[in-house]
């Protein structure tokens, strides 16, 4: 099996790790996990901020890699790509965390460039 395929099972992991920081406190309370109490402000919030932009972006990744893919695309070209998105991604999560906006938006915007490319790559090969 391709990467690019491998890597929609990762990208479909990374909005449960986005918010597995969030959840090792004292605070959190597995009984009510979606007590928006918890998830108001602070980490929690960025946390979830992040798993649920990682949640909207993975379907239309997805479609992508299977449209590449099912459609010609260069598999190592979609492969590297794949691996950019990911990579890319988990920076997007990393810098949510951390409260970088600006580089939030640019991390975005390179994910979302990685993912229109990757659907495309059918009509460049």
């Amino acid at each position: 099996m391709p990467f690019a395929v491998w890597s929609i099972l990762v990208a479909a992991i990374l909005p449960l790790l986005a918010v597995v920081p969030a959840k090792i406190n004292r605070k959190y309370d597995n009984a009510r996990p979606r007590n928006p109490e918890f998830w108001k402000e602070g980490f929690a919030e960025r946390a979830m901020g992040a798993q649920l932009n990682s949640l909207e972006s993975f379907p239309f990744f997805a479609i992508a890699v299977l449209v590449a893919l099912g459609y010609g695309g260069d598999p190592s070209w979609v492969d590297s790509l794949c691996g950019l998105y990911l990579s890319i991604r988990a920076v997007y999560i990393f810098v949510y965390w951390t409260n970088r906006p600006g580089l939030r938006s640019l991390a975005w915007f390179v994910g979302w460039g990685a993912t229109i490319a990757i659907f495309t790559s059918p009509a460049w090969s």
